[in-house]
């Protein structure tokens, strides 16, 4: 039952999370929003689960994961009736809040949970939970832009039906938790390491900033590929959605199939290698036009490993205050998503109006959707350069892992 809800908790956890795409570009024109609009939306959700991060420990040790897990998942079905009645930008924009709220609770409750049970081949095991968020995602975008054209009852589901429904299936999980008994709940939680101490430890600080660096890398996608392809090249919403999917699909196998890969090389020298292919990836094929778009997807397989890889670190790390670390890190990471996350809002509506032209109007918004995704592929290049310095420190104190 624990596997159960972890495996099934991250499975839902990858619907809610890249729906959005093909929404996205529906949302903007229903609501005349421009990017820098619906960067500012997604930063805007990104508090929601940095709130969500600075209470959910305290709650964990109050009540006990299992409740907290239950709440998450309730959240977020509850969620999905709030965006569904949405009508106005601020509405929609305080309904994706409150979901981004469920999925950081949620995000904090699995990863502990996981920290916990897989105490073997860690890599592995964090790389196969995973496995199934990316397995979800691969399906996610086409589901999404199908729901939005189905008809039920001469209503038009579009993407606030696609939300309700998605969103709905966050009561499946609940089962298994409800039924399954949280390992170290005994304990209130485990060890408890002092915030301060944490702070000490320069390693933590650099795991923030390679876990920050590659988050932004990987959520971005979900929510600018489908935008940059209808708008950068006039893709239809299947083409884009398909796109997306690939990119899910390559990130799905490469967590089922890089998994046992980290445990050999170790999980830091992993961290340099599969951020570089994936930054790579992205500024090459922003480079290369639209001959090139597959490269999109490419980057997905360098960029699926970081995060599952991150939480195995800290799992071996900090075995004896897992909670805490996972807690401080996860509540830091959620600062640079929410920076990240507008600041691609922000560079892509700034080069559109530089790049603006009266005789060419559209090649400002290309150059402005270009350098906006291009930071994506930076960011992942930066989450490499900050795990060399990781991998420099830890092997100078022989910690290395």
């Amino acid at each position: 039952m624990q596997l159960a809800t972890v495996f099934v908790g991250f499975f839902i956890f990858g619907f809610s999370e890249n729906i959005k795409g093909p929404a996205i570009p529906r949302i903007q024109t229903d609501f005349g929003i421009d990017e820098m609009q619906v960067g500012t939306l997604l930063s805007f959700n990104s508090l929601g689960y940095l709130l969500a991060c600075s209470f959910t420990a305290y709650l964990a040790r109050k009540w006990g994961a299992k409740a907290v897990t239950l709440l998450a998942f309730g959240s977020m079905a509850a969620s999905g009736v709030l965006i569904f009645a949405s009508r106005t930008y601020p509405a929609l924009s305080g309904s994706y809040f409150f979901m981004y709220v469920g999925n950081g609770m949620l995000e904090i409750a699995l990863a502990v949970l996981a920290a916990r049970i897989f105490v073997g081949n860690t890599g592995t095991m964090m790389n196969l939970a995973h496995f199934f968020y990316g397995l979800s995602s691969i399906v996610a975008p086409m589901i999404a832009s199908g729901l939005m054209s189905v008809t039920i009852g001469g209503y038009t589901l579009d993407w606030r039906g696609m939300y309700l429904i998605m969103l709905s299936l966050s009561v499946i999980p609940m089962i298994p938790a409800f039924l399954s008994r949280f390992p170290g709940e005994e304990e209130h939680g485990g060890e408890r390491v002092p915030v301060k101490q944490l702070m000490r430890d320069p390693a933590i600080w650099l795991i923030v900033l390679v876990l920050s660096f590659g988050v932004i890398s990987e959520m971005a996608v979900g929510g600018w590929l489908v935008n940059f392809l209808e708008k950068a090249y006039h893709w239809n919403t299947s083409s884009a959605s398909g796109m997306l999917s690939a990119f899910f699909i390559c990130f799905t196998f490469a967590r089922l199939l890089l998994g046992p890969v980290t445990d050999k090389i170790g999980f830091t020298l992993s961290l340099i290698l599969f951020s570089v292919f994936s930054g790579l990836c992205t500024l090459a094929a922003i480079w290369a036009g639209e001959p090139g778009a597959f490269l999109f997807a490419a980057a997905g397989i360098g960029i699926a490993p970081i995060y599952p890889t991150v939480m195995a670190l800290i799992a071996k790390k900090y075995r004896s205050g897992s909670d805490s670390a996972i807690t401080f890190i996860v509540t830091l990471m959620g600062v640079g998503s929410v920076i990240g996350n507008y600041l691609i809002g922000a560079i892509t509506d700034g080069i559109k109006k530089l790049f603006a032209n009266a005789s060419d109007p559209e090649l400002g918004l290309l150059r402005g959707l270009q350098a906006g995704y291009a930071f994506i592929g930076v960011c992942a290049l930066l989450c490499a350069l900050c795990g060399a310095v990781l991998f420099a420190y830890l092997r100078k104190r022989k910690e290395l892992l």
